[in-house]
């Protein structure tokens, strides 16, 4: 059944969501699920206090206290100013269910839906189930939260395994990487380009841009003087960009090295559609924050592009190594400069890897992918509510 059919049957269910943000760049597939998710989908945002709303004000001032009592440490506090204006927006919308974007957020939020007896949805990102700032700080609260959730949303099988550790119920976990827009990304040709190499993605340890950069020096020294010369376009900006541009600087890298700070998404497609191959270094951090499953390289891998990439996290469940990219160790800048040499040097290998990873993203990966997987999962969790009234 198509998302478009699913949202005609099921148009009079109602889904309320509730999010951190719906201003940052990073994002989209939250957007996604709310533009393509075929309910009638109220939202809230965290960051939002708009005077003219009394009621999303009301629940951005709520978020806001229980952001400090979270940073006081009045950990079972910080739960109830959001908890208690929830409880207040489920009278008001009548929701057959609630799903909350972020784990972080769902603790703030997640007694409301224990009161009312409305089923709770958590989708869980990426660092709000590894980074010890909240996995560490929040690991008993999430022991509360996956006994009173229905379902689960997850973006790869290691978190997961964190999660199903807590006490995620097996039966209504799913993993379901965010996917890739179709409409957007598609129609590289990396035998027909220059030895181009793109990297997208926040300048954060997770995203190993530091790495991404010294192993592109690597390769341009064990390849020495070539024509045309390979460059290096990086898409992002962050904390560590500041550090990336002094590495570029030191590694006199000027001329290969483009930092193209942040991008919108169609320009990021049309970038993939200008270059060879898509990398990106992403490792735990030190804080222990890890990626889910990187949407960029759905996105480069549904453009038609090779990946080269390291083993972490959901990256390996989406990136066939040998077959639609080169994945090397967490760390291994030499082998990633290796990676990075090969799709350089032959072009003819970049195009039969960069076809591989289009189709498979076509087959199991895109964002209409991801929409039908999540629908599923809410309309069961409505059934056995439905079923046990």
């Amino acid at each position: 059944m198509t998302v478009a059919s699913q949202r005609r049957e099921l148009e009079r269910e109602r889904v309320l969501v509730l999010a951190p943000t719906a201003r940052a760049a990073s994002e989209t597939f939250v957007r996604a699920n709310l533009q393509g998710l075929p309910f009638a989908v109220t939202a809230y945002f965290g960051d939002e206090r708009p005077l003219h709303a009394p009621w999303r004000l009301t629940y951005g001032t709520a978020i806001w206290l229980s952001k400090l009592f979270t940073r006081l440490s009045w950990l079972r506090l910080a739960g109830w100013p959001a908890a208690v204006v929830v409880r207040a927006l489920i009278r008001r919308h009548q929701p057959d269910v609630v799903m909350v974007e972020f784990g972080f957020e769902a603790v703030r939020v997640m007694e409301a839906c224990a009161w009312s007896g409305v089923p709770l949805v958590v989708h869980f990102r990426g660092s709000d189930a590894s980074a010890q700032g909240r996995l560490g700080l929040l690991r008993e609260r999430y022991r509360r939260l996956l006994d009173i959730a229905a379902g689960v949303i997850v973006k790869s099988r290691p978190m997961a395994d964190t999660l199903l550790t807590l006490g995620a119920r097996s039966d209504r976990l799913l993993i379901s990487p965010s996917g890739a827009n179709s409409d957007l990304f598609h129609g590289s040709e990396p035998a027909q380009t220059p030895p181009r190499l793109l990297a997208v993605g926040r300048f954060v340890a997770k995203k190993g841009p530091l790495q991404t950069i010294r192993s592109f020096a690597q390769m341009c020294q064990s390849l020495g003087p070539v024509t045309p010369q390979p460059a290096l376009w990086m898409v992002g900006d962050g904390p560590l960009l500041k550090q990336a541009r002094i590495l570029v600087r030191d590694l006199e890298l000027q001329e290969h090295v483009r930092l193209l700070g942040e991008c919108p998404q169609a320009q990021v497609a049309d970038l993939m559609r200008q270059v060879r191959g898509f990398v990106q270094h992403s490792m735990v951090a030190p804080d222990g924050d890890s990626e889910g499953n990187p949407v960029a390289v759905m996105e480069a891998q549904l453009s038609g592009l090779p990946v080269v990439a390291t083993r972490h996290a959901g990256i390996p469940e989406v990136v066939m190594d040998g077959q639609s990219g080169l994945l090397v160790e967490e760390g291994d800048e030499t082998a990633m400069a290796q990676a990075m040499a090969r799709l350089v040097q032959d072009p003819a290998l970049a195009a039969r890897l960069g076809d591989c990873g289009r189709q498979r993203v076509q087959e199991r990966f895109t964002i209409e992918h991801h929409l039908q997987q999540v629908s599923q999962l809410l309309h069961q969790v409505m059934q056995d509510r439905s079923e046990s009234l």
